[in-house]
């Protein structure tokens, strides 16, 4: 999402836009077995550095955090 200024706000359950902008920010760098082997640790802190993401630590859970990654996945095959 190259114009942040006119983003909506990324929440918590917006798992699929995470994912797209996951991928945008990590492309190629993480296949579908490295996906997988992330660290909820390194994800939560990715999540939350994301440009217009609007939601906090408090509001995470492991669910969010396996949506994510599996959405994560299919945006990487997406594009394979």
């Amino acid at each position: 999402m190259s114009d942040n200024k006119y983003t909506l706000p990324i929440h918590w359950n917006d798992h699929e836009d995470i994912a797209i902008e996951l991928y945008e920010k990590f492309g190629d760098d993480f296949d579908e077995s490295k996906i997988y082997r992330i660290r909820f640790t390194d994800l939560l802190e990715w999540v939350l550095s994301l440009p217009n993401f609007a939601g906090t630590r408090e509001e995470s859970n492991e669910g969010h955090l396996e949506q994510i990654q599996s959405k994560w996945v299919y945006e990487w095959r997406d594009n394979q």
